[in-house]
Parts: C-alpha cells; structure tokens; sequence
C-alpha cells in the first residue's frame, strides 16, 4: 500500500464547494506520506508554516486532478480540511443610515473644493 501511495497517491482537500485532489510530485508525496503517518485526516491548523507552503504550492501549480482521470482508483495520501474562518464572537456591524447620511454632505463638500 505504501508503494502505491508513493508511486501515485493523491491529496484530498476538503472545500466549502466539495472535495478537489491533487497530484504531487514524488518528492511532495514522499513529505506528504510522512504528514499523514499518524492520521487520515489533519486541519490545516495543525500544519507547521513549511506545510503549508507546500499545500500553497501545490495549489498555485494547478496540479488539480479532475474526477474522472483516474482519481477513484488513486490512493489517498490523506485528506486536508480547509474550514472556512469562522467568525469572532462579534456580531458584523453595519453603518446605520445616520452614518451615510453625515458622510455624503461632507463628500460634496469636498468635491465642491
């Protein structure tokens, strides 16, 4: 299992929009093997700064792989989870309406000068 994994294994990102794979390098297998050595499935959190560098570069090389070639019958490195942020306990504020309507006054103002 391991060969195959090294041989052509392929990473599992989980998105908002669903799962996208990639193909990496053997070299990029190799370290991903060894990220995953303990769990299927790791948080990008967790990741150290140089991991996820390589998870950036991998995106940024577009080394997506489409559903159809080959994927379900590929190996799984392993499966990264990208959570959206969740947001801070605050609730967003928007600017009430006597906020624009003190700011445009003041815009013409400006224009005028």
């Amino acid at each position: 299992m391991w060969l195959e994994k090294l041989s052509y294994g392929v990473l599992r990102l989980m998105t908002p929009l669903g799962p996208r794979y990639l193909r990496p390098s053997f070299g990029q297998r190799l370290y991903l093997l060894w990220m995953f050595r303990n769990f299927q499935t790791l948080p990008l959190k967790v990741l150290s700064t140089r991991q996820q560098r390589l998870i950036e570069a991998l995106c940024e090389q577009n080394r997506f792989v489409s559903m159809g070639a080959g994927v379900d019958d590929a190996p799984l490195l392993g499966t990264l989870e990208q959570r959206p942020p969740v947001p801070s306990g605050e609730a967003i504020r928007r600017p009430s309406a006597s906020v624009a309507d003190n700011v445009a006054p003041f815009a013409t103002d400006i224009r005028r000068q």
